[in-house]
């Protein structure tokens, strides 16, 4: 295979990527998780949540730095409780739902391009095979 040849498998895979890419964004299913992730990302609420859990782990590894470790219990459980109080948010929830359902397109979509590539170079090896065959 030249390298012109070459150049122009890149080119062409990259632009079935590109078109690939351009339809899955288009998908409802990635449409709902794109829109479920932004108002997760900048939901007040969940933010002060994040920041507070930052917090209380911080405060737990400095007091078990300092030997202290009745203060480190305390801040680890006020942490877990706010984990649990994240974790169970209905925004948190129905994004992991929504992560889920991209995430499943996405090996879909995938195992099929898996898929297709391997028949087609199956298809090639085995026409080279022939044409060696024909040849000798």
């Amino acid at each position: 295979m030249s390298e012109a040849d070459k150049f122009q498998m890149e080119q062409t895979v990259e632009a079935a990527l590109q078109d690939l890419l351009a339809e899955l964004a288009e998908n409802p299913i990635i449409i709902a998780y794109k829109a479920i992730e932004d108002q997760a990302k900048n939901h007040p609420k969940l933010l002060e949540i994040a920041e507070a859990i930052k917090h209380e782990q911080k405060q737990a590894v400095k007091f078990a730095h300092y030997g202290k470790p009745i203060a480190e219990r305390e801040a680890i459980k006020k942490a877990d409780v706010l984990m649990k109080e994240f974790e169970e948010h209905p925004l948190v929830v129905t994004y992991r739902q929504r992560l889920i359902e991209a995430n499943d397109l996405l090996q879909y979509v995938t195992n099929l391009v898996e898929k297709e590539v391997n028949i087609q170079l199956a298809l090639k090896f085995e026409n080279a095979l022939n044409l060696q065959d024909k040849e000798n």
